[in-house]
């Protein structure tokens, strides 16, 4: 799809498709003003008759209408109150929907009119051009039947003030956003560790300014990666650590993504319920948010410096499988006892965030559907965010509040960290069940001493369960693009 930029009024366009808003129990104004006028009344005559109402999201679409020349007009009701940035996204939505029902080769879209406290037109354009594309969004890639293939191709944005730099870091987040949800909804059967691999290739096939490193087990096995290799000595796919450089400034310090890619987590010996098990291909979607940025960033192509890490591997039970109560002995030369295979992700993370110490890091992020119990202490809105370093917990922050892609701030106090006490070894990859969210950050922090690092626990937002919106989110994709780019 093309997006572009326009500044003419409703009466100047020439999409087959356009788009307004109308607020509930207003006075119409702007476009709504201007196309009530063109169709002799027809948006008032809807309204007093009660067919359109104007509440926040409710969508209705008007065919060829008589004194415009597209052939679709879709009102979208802003509703009766002023728009905050959720409003305004679920807006964005509705209307992207009621595009995507129609066979329309070009839309135009009138939305930036609308207040949505102090974002502006840039803001306002991005979370349009997410919208779309997330809208039509589609993953077939595994049925025998396709769907029919998406009929619009341009879209043009209405507004004034847009930078066209904002307009492609939406259309790159959005395409990053695409893969990520593609790779999280690939069966564990397709997307394994050696696939993910095969993803970074193509990946650097497509830059010249993106290098890729692959570490086969016997290479992990050389820097005694013991707690990584100790989740994947129960499954036959052999783990992969594999390492994305993007160098387009190699002077600066690198910002480093590290991402968790349990490709399909059954939990190990400590064997999860039955139920629900099909979801836990999703237990690498850290990973995955990996692969949609470092897509964002060679499209983008800021000056920075930019390693992207997937840290992929199989949990499975087997008569080789890590055991409860064994000893394990990380690259960092500390042991944790395995009180649970099951919390295998901050095993394979801890190896991983040792391994980025030799490239001297700006920052760390490591991104990973940890714990269940983010999803108790924050259900489905925000992500979880722990830092040891309070300036990059704050950027962060603002990162999630820039993309609405929002995140949480957790606390990291030693009171925690006991919890983890181990009779036999340095450290339990567990404690009790109270704040596991927190007692698992814990965990990684023992690694990240070296640099300035933040964990985000992605696991009540990156992944929709059940139902027919069952799948990958992308996130957080928008706020990983945001934060790397002010980095740059």
């Amino acid at each position: 799809m093309n997006f572009v930029l326009e500044s003419g009024d409703i009466l100047s366009s020439s999409a087959n498709c356009i788009v307004i808003g109308v607020q509930q129990e207003k006075p119409l104004s702007g476009s709504s003003l201007s196309a009530d006028k063109a169709t002799d009344g027809l948006i008032s005559e809807l309204i007093s008759s009660g067919d359109f109402k104007g509440k926040k999201s409710e969508t209705l679409t008007l065919h060829r209408p008589s004194g415009l020349s597209t052939g679709r007009l879709v009102l979208v009701g802003l509703g009766s109150e002023a728009l905050n940035e959720s409003a305004y996204v679920s807006v964005v939505n509705a209307a992207a929907a009621a595009i995507k029902a129609t066979p329309t080769t070009s839309a135009a879209l009138f939305l930036s009119e609308a207040e949505v406290g102090n974002r502006d037109a840039n803001w306002k354009a991005e979370q349009q051009v997410i919208a779309i594309e997330s809208a039509h969004y589609v993953f077939d890639e595994l049925k025998s039947e396709k769907a029919p293939a998406a009929t619009l191709e341009t879209i043009s944005i209405h507004a004034s003030g847009v930078n066209e730099d904002n307009l492609n870091k939406a259309q790159a987040t959005a395409k990053g956003m695409a893969l990520t949800k593609t790779l999280g909804n690939l069966p564990g059967n397709v997307c394994t560790p050696t696939y993910l691999a095969e993803q970074a290739k193509a990946l650097e096939a497509k830059s010249d300014k993106l290098s890729v490193t692959i570490l086969e087990e016997s290479d992990m096995e050389e820097l005694g990666m013991g707690s990584l290799l100790s989740v994947s000595r129960g499954s036959e796919q052999p783990a992969k650590l594999i390492i994305m450089h993007y160098t387009n400034d190699g002077d600066n310090q690198p910002n480093i993504l590290v991402g968790k890619g349990i490709t399909f987590d059954t939990g190990g010996i400590s064997l999860k319920p039955g139920a629900g098990m099909d979801e836990m291909k999703w237990d690498m979607c850290g990973a995955a948010s990996v692969f949609g940025t470092m897509q964002a960033i060679i499209d983008i192509q800021p000056k920075s410096n930019i390693i992207g890490v997937a840290v992929a591997a199989e949990n499975m039970p087997s008569g080789n499988a890590t055991k409860p109560g064994d000893i394990v002995k990380t690259m960092s030369g500390q042991t944790v006892e395995i009180l649970n295979t099951d919390a295998e992700g901050r095993l394979v993370l801890c190896d991983a965030l040792t391994y980025v110490e030799k490239y001297n890091p700006k920052s760390v992020i490591d991104i990973a559907t940890l714990t269940g119990a983010c999803v108790i202490a924050l259900g489905h809105h925000p992500s979880a965010v722990y830092a040891n370093d309070d300036e990059l917990s704050k950027t962060i922050v603002e990162s999630g509040l820039a993309s609405w892609d929002r995140v949480w701030p957790m606390p990291l106090w030693d009171e925690y960290q006991e919890e983890l006490d181990s009779n036999f070894a340095d450290m339990a990859n567990i404690g009790s069940r109270a704040g596991g969210s927190i007692t698992a950050a814990c965990f990684l922090s023992r690694f990240t001493k070296k640099y300035k690092w933040a964990h985000l626990d992605i696991a009540g937002t990156a992944w929709h369960s059940g139902g027919k919106k069952k799948g990958s989110s992308g996130r957080p994709v928008p706020l990983l693009v945001d934060y790397l780019l002010k980095q740059a």
